[in-house]
């Protein structure tokens, strides 16, 4: 199993001098990570959409991490890949550039930036981003196996160019997919790239997402793939602070992911601006049931089905308290069919002290915990 951390650059309070401390911040953090033995670092891709994520140009904050690491991969999750966002060939060229200057270290994630938010800043339609992005795959995997990219698609055309440099990989970095769904995990699985999972719900949630991903990779055919470079990987996110107080961590913990579940409502269900109050000694775990009570009532109002995916970023059981607590709960991601625990630590509330720590205990406990027990399994 493999060890990774992913920024989207929250932030509560987004004046101009928080925003450039909190990329800084995670700069700062991705550094770390390296020095305590996590495998990857992961850095979204999101448009305009304030206090949820201020990653906007994930291909220079990447470039600045790799020159100043130099094992940890380094990983779109994701490129946003309908072609008004960036063109497929654009996006071969960054990322085959990224990938030769970090030694072969790279990641490449492709998913749809598909709120109306996003979508409107750069005059995306929003009923192609779905065909969009699997012909960008497809075309991002052919623009590396050929000596000149060649494309006549439903969506798009690309005479014949030589697309450069090649990247360091052979024949290109993996691919990979953001899955929320199970019909998203399906086509990952058929189109050969590896799933990155929202894990909000839980484990049970996750075994069976993982299971819609097994039963699509054991009924698929090769005419379906998008490179002859298969991906099976399965990564799952995991909020996560860990400290040596028990209710500190669960209480910066969970009023980090209140702010994340109502910042991501704000911009993808229409909810209102996120709540940055702190009171000292608030009972977090009542607050963030209310913020969910809300959402429903709100879908209800609005005559919308309430769906699992709706409250599950409201879902407070995850690798928050110490060091044990943290291993008992990615234990059971482990076991629901995780390949990489993605560690989500930096939540918009979240002071760096307590980022800074967490990422010292996963890489003083939980990642040793993790590989001795593989150790002795193999």
């Amino acid at each position: 199993m493999q060890f990774s951390v992913i920024f989207e650059a929250q932030l509560a309070d987004p004046t101009v001098e928080r925003e450039h401390q909190v990329i800084r911040d995670s700069v700062e953090q991705a550094v770390l990570a390296e020095r305590m033995g996590f495998d990857r670092v992961w850095a979204v891709e999101h448009h305009s959409l304030k206090w949820y994520a201020h990653m906007s140009a994930p291909e220079v904050f990447l470039t600045w991490v790799a020159a100043k690491t130099t094992t940890i991969r380094i990983g779109h999750g994701v490129v946003c890949m309908p072609f008004n966002f960036n063109h497929p060939a654009r996006v071969a060229e960054r990322a085959a550039m990224l990938d030769l200057l970090s030694g072969g270290r790279l990641d490449l994630g492709a998913g749809r930036g598909g709120t109306e938010q996003e979508t409107s800043l750069c005059g995306v339609d929003r009923d192609r981003t779905a065909r969009e992005v699997e012909e960008a795959l497809r075309i991002i995997g052919r623009a590396w196996r050929e000596e000149e990219l060649e494309y006549h698609g439903e969506l798009i055309d690309i005479a014949p160019h030589p697309i450069l440099p090649r990247p360091r990989q052979t024949p290109h970095p993996p691919l990979f997919l953001a899955c929320s769904r199970a019909e998203t995990l399906t086509r990952a699985a058929e189109l050969g790239v590896g799933a990155l999972v929202m894990g909000f719900a839980g484990p049970e949630s996750i075994a069976l997402m993982r299971a819609a991903y097994d039963t699509a990779r054991a009924a698929r055919t090769p005419d379906c793939f998008v490179s002859t470079a298969v991906n099976d990987h399965f990564s799952v996110l995991c909020p996560t602070i860990v400290l040596d107080d028990r209710e500190e961590a669960r209480r910066v913990g969970t009023r980090g992911q209140r702010f994340f579940a109502q910042s991501i409502g704000h911009w993808y269900g229409g909810a209102g601006i996120p709540d940055e109050a702190v009171v000292a000694g608030a009972d977090e775990a009542a607050e963030m049931r209310r913020a969910a009570e809300q959402v429903v009532a709100r879908l209800h109002e609005q005559h919308i089905p309430v769906r699992p995916s709706a409250t599950a970023t409201f879902n407070a059981d995850h690798a928050y308290g110490t060091a044990d607590d943290a291993i008992a709960h990615v234990e059971r991601l482990r076991d629901a069919g995780a390949d990489e625990i993605m560690c989500l630590i930096q939540m918009g509330t979240v002071p760096q002290e307590a980022c800074l720590e967490t990422l010292r205990q996963w890489g003083e406990k939980l990642i040793p915990h993790f590989r001795a027990s593989e150790a002795t399994s193999r």
